[in-house]
């Protein structure tokens, strides 16, 4: 878990660190908007053989190999950053940036030419590096996401998700703002380099982990059914689907966190700082409601209660929308917050505690697929909304589709409703 957390606070303060200086260096918004498609390419291209590779080899392996690989391309970040002024002009670099260009000379035809600068030779090596830090992180989340069964009593599961659930909030909050002061003191580099010491941190901390319980063989051969067959598990766990759609639906309709300046500005007048307020605000209370749900007892209905959860959250999204009164929209972030922390636990506990062990990565590498490319496309359909509809009927419309989707999975899913507490499930034989 230390070692987990100090991973995604690395990777936070990264995302922060390489967004600011390749927009610095480039002045264009498309070149942030590449950062995202870098990311999505490998989330689509290998969430199923990543599971696959998760249910057929060593799990603990495979995140130790993932943590030294991302961390050598920390470094070559670190190194490249560095490298800034004596970086030679060599020509398949420079053919990189007139590419970058033209592609973002597509969408920022105002902007022109001469307003944007794609001339630095290390740009072209950023994104390479990028995306191969991407590859290797896709090819490790199956691994990771499934391997906490592995290292604890079953009755213990659904409280350690929940703690998990904890430092990864708590990471998604301090790893920016901390990375953000590190540039601003030290420069972009040394956010790099710490990274890279975090990710071999990392791999040191797994060398003592131990595994209580045996991981179970595979017991498919190879095929492309084999493959798919985290999908025909999920199709066929009710439970599991039902709630995969709920977080998918509650993502692609309810995400806001793109539009926020737009509300700071144009509605709250609230500026910067009550932007980072309302950025902090889910997060706050995420990390409040999983340190309460650590200290009681386990759902006694956690269908009924995920039911609740999504349904309060695209309520919440409604008040937002409608709100004018900052405090009303900040109480209403954080309490998408507690809500969308209810439905995550109850969603990966049912995966973990439902999915045979053999299965398990690749029921994770499909519901990776369900959760991260939603929130690419939510992001996407949040602009486009707000452009044809203006920011209040964007988001509005999209916390009541939120709220339909819930009524209709909990009429077409009876067995998410009929779920028994969660330190009862089982998976089946």
């Amino acid at each position: 878990m230390i070692g987990g957390f100090l991973s995604l606070f690395g990777r936070q303060a990264v995302s922060i660190a390489i967004g600011w200086q390749i927009y610095e260096w480039t002045n264009s918004a498309t070149a942030l908007g590449l950062m995202g498609l870098i990311n999505v390419i490998p989330l689509i291209a290998l969430s199923l053989p990543a599971g696959l590779l998760a249910d057929r080899c060593d799990r603990k392996r495979i995140i130790s190999l993932g943590a030294v690989g991302a961390a050598v391309c920390s470094l070559v970040l670190g190194l490249l950053a560095l490298g800034h002024d004596w970086m030679p002009h060599w020509a398949p670099l420079d053919w990189g940036n007139r590419v970058l260009l033209r592609i973002a000379l597509v969408f920022e035809k105002q902007v022109g030419s001469g307003g944007l600068n794609f001339t630095d030779p290390e740009l072209p090596l950023i994104y390479l590096v990028l995306f191969i830090q991407a590859v290797i992180r896709m090819l490790t989340w199956p691994a990771r996401a499934s391997i906490l069964p592995l290292l604890l009593p079953k009755e213990k599961l659904s409280n350690a998700i929940m703690w998990n659930s904890t430092t990864f909030e708590t990471a998604t909050v301090a790893g920016p703002a901390l990375g953000g002061f590190i540039v601003a003191w030290f420069g972009f580099a040394s956010v790099y380099f710490l990274d890279a010491a975090i990710g071999l941190l990392f791999f040191v901390l797994l060398l003592r982990v131990r595994y209580l319980n045996k991981p179970e063989p595979a017991k498919e051969g190879r095929s492309l059914w084999t493959m798919l067959a985290g999908a025909q598990f999920i199709w066929r766990k009710k439970a599991i689907l039902g709630a995969s759609t709920l977080d998918l639906f509650a993502v692609l309709l309810g995400a806001i966190t793109e539009l926020l300046p737009v509300f700071a500005k144009e509605i709250l007048h609230v500026g910067p700082i009550g932007l980072g307020w309302l950025r902090a605000a889910p997060s706050i209370g995420a990390v409040s409601m999983a340190l309460w749900q650590a200290h009681r007892r386990p759902f006694r209905r956690p269908g009924a209660a995920m039911l609740w959860a999504v349904g309060g959250f695209g309520a919440a999204i409604v008040t937002f929308g409608l709100s004018k009164n900052y405090a009303l929209s900040l109480a209403a972030l954080l309490l998408t917050g507690v809500c969308d922390n209810v439905s995550v636990v109850v969603r990966q506990s049912l995966i973990q505690l439902l999915t045979p062990d053999h299965l398990r990565g690749r029921v994770t590498g499909v519901n990776q697929v369900f959760i991260g490319s939603s929130n690419e496309i939510g992001a996407l359909r949040g602009g486009i909304m707000v452009a044809l509809l203006g920011p209040v009927a964007a988001v509005t419309l999209g916390g009541a589709g939120t709220v339909v989707v819930v009524l209709l999975v909990a009429w077409l899913v009876p067995d998410l409703r009929r779920l028994k507490p969660l330190n009862t499930l089982k998976p089946e034989e």
